[in-house]
């Protein structure tokens, strides 16, 4: 706050007087000092400004950001959408493409997964992929590993419940856990369990982990619909709102 303080007054000081702004680094310590005087002076007396140049910054900011973001969506945009190995849901054929990348480990993950399918489900237009994205120690690498291994042993539809069931699962992701997970889900344990640690499972985790890392993405859950990566999360509402804006586009 303080740095973007300190832009916002720099950015007023050509309300005081403009000609100052291209000369103020030729200026002599001397005119230098009467400029700062007049500048206090003026701000002083109008403090509305500095609100006014911080208002100007924030949406410069946010508009740079959005900007930025459009450019990195369009340079990974092969990885992102059909990287051949990440589940995808919802209606193949959507008009819009939700992103999520999610780590069953974290809380508000957990707290976006039954909105995420209530949104999609109610829709009926939505493609949804996920993306196995454990950033919060071993605990989500190995439920990352699990929902990957069910995916490549067992396809999208145990994905899609082993999926609900580690996002439910309260305690730890241990092996009897998750055989009890497989076993209810009428997985076959033995080929789940032996794919955990597979090369091709490992691979999928760190090509999204590097996806992430490109995409500027430190957190979970992090969604990408249309042309905006939001980082963090959204209730419902506002999930709707950004499908319904993205439509218009």
């Amino acid at each position: 706050m303080k740095r973007l303080f300190l832009a916002a007054s720099l950015a007023a000081l050509t309300v005081v007087n403009p000609a100052y702004a291209t000369d103020i680094i030729t200026m002599s310590d001397t005119e230098r000092d009467v400029f700062r005087a007049e500048v206090r002076a003026y701000l002083m007396e109008n403090p509305e400004v500095l609100l006014e140049a911080i208002a100007v910054l924030e949406d410069r900011q946010a508009n740079e950001e959005a900007s930025n973001d459009t450019t990195l969506l369009l340079e990974n945009a092969g990885e992102i959408y059909e990287d051949g190995f990440s589940y995808v849901g919802g209606n193949p054929d959507g008009d819009i493409t939700i992103v999520e990348f999610s780590d069953y480990r974290c809380p508000y993950c957990k707290r976006a997964h039954p909105e995420v399918e209530e949104l999609v489900a109610a829709d009926g237009n939505i493609r949804l992929i996920y993306k196995e994205f454990p950033i919060l120690g071993p605990e989500s690498l190995t439920t990352a590993k699990f929902a990957m291994a069910t995916l490549m042993v067992s396809g999208p539809e145990a994905y899609e419940k082993v999926s609900s069931g580690l996002m439910d699962l309260r305690g730890a992701p241990s092996s009897d856990a998750l055989i009890k997970l497989a076993k209810a889900n009428n997985l076959d344990v033995d080929a789940v369990m032996g794919k955990m640690d597979s090369p091709e499972v490992m691979q999928a985790i760190q090509a999204n982990r590097a996806l992430g890392q490109r995409l500027k993405i430190s957190g979970t859950p992090t969604f990408i619909m249309g042309e905006q990566i939001i980082r963090g999360y959204l209730p419902l509402k506002n999930m709707r709102a950004i499908v319904a804006e993205a439509r218009k586009e």
